[in-house]
């Protein structure tokens, strides 16, 4: 008997051994682009020329970095994409707090304040969510020269709002579904009005779906190019925009450090988000999956 637990023991630990080295390997995989454009980054030119991709540099420096963030050329102008990464802060910090409260009323709306029509209202919203946006590039143009908006960041702002309301609305519909609409209710009762029950019912319980939407909707804005190259003028580029520009530019040799560099900080916002708040995107995600 106690051979066979041994054995039992024994097989359950190398299953296990072996499923993390497979997680391993798969990791390590996924991250070796990374690891190269980190390493690259770091390197002078000299040592990139001759080819040694993988090597690690042997005089590691940040004048790639320097010079990716404020001296590179993108386009005819030499001024790095430090001002194209505070243009997406500008726009992704607005977009995703406006998109995010739309999306929260919404939900809100249409699982406890139900009408007539509410669930068609609610199909065609969630219809957007698979509009292919290069339909919409020329309509939106139009509405935004209408607007006075054309090449602005209130512009982009506006057209991230936009498409980014049904697929917050979607997030905070399915959350809202297992709040018990007993507490509406009652506090209808009570008196409590439509903004009010809101406020002190609804939004001190959705701080995970909030945090599901935070986080989808910063992933998709910071790293959007088609709307940012239809809709900005060049001082008003975001950063991948601004990172297209720098590495199609051609200057005399081609400094793939700076390049590997410029994506590097372009990707950190999204990276940091991911790694400190990753764990409660998953989270969100399923908080509302089982009602009660």
């Amino acid at each position: 008997m106690d051979n066979v637990i041994r054995r039992r023991t024994l097989g359950a630990r190398l299953g296990r051994a072996t499923l993390y080295a497979v997680l391993l390997l798969a990791a390590l995989f996924y991250l070796l682009p990374l690891a190269v454009m980190l390493v690259t980054s770091v390197k002078p030119l000299a040592e990139i020329t001759p080819g040694t991709l993988l090597s690690l540099p042997r005089e590691p420096t940040l004048v790639p970095w320097a010079k990716a963030w404020g001296e590179a050329c993108t386009g005819m102008r030499c001024e790095g994409i430090g001002v194209y990464f505070f243009n997406s802060i500008a726009i992704v910090v607005p977009a995703v707090l406006i998109s995010t409260a739309i999306g929260a009323l919404n939900g809100y709306a249409l699982t406890k304040w139900r009408f007539k029509g509410s669930e068609l209202l609610f199909a065609l919203m969630l219809f957007g969510c698979f509009i292919p946006f290069q339909v919409v590039l020329l309509p939106m143009a139009q509405t935004l020269g209408w607007l006075g908006l054309s090449s602005s960041r209130a512009g982009l702002i506006l057209v991230h709002v936009i498409f980014g309301i049904a697929f917050t609305t979607l997030f905070f519909r399915n959350f809202y579904v297992a709040v018990p609409t007993e507490l509406v209710s009652a506090a209808k009762l009570d008196g409590a009005g439509f903004f009010r029950i809101f406020w002190r019912i609804l939004l001190p319980v959705s701080a995970p779906i909030i945090v599901v939407s935070v986080i989808w909707q910063f992933t998709q804005i910071w790293n959007d190019f088609l709307f940012g190259v239809a809709f900005s003028a060049h001082n008003t580029q975001p950063v991948t925009v601004a990172l297209n520009n720098l590495v199609n530019t051609s200057t005399g040799a081609r400094e793939y450090n700076v390049d590997m560099a410029a994506a590097m900080i372009a990707a950190l916002p999204t990276l940091i988000v991911y790694v400190l708040a990753g764990k409660y995107f998953v989270r969100g995600l399923t908080a509302g999956s089982v009602k009660g």
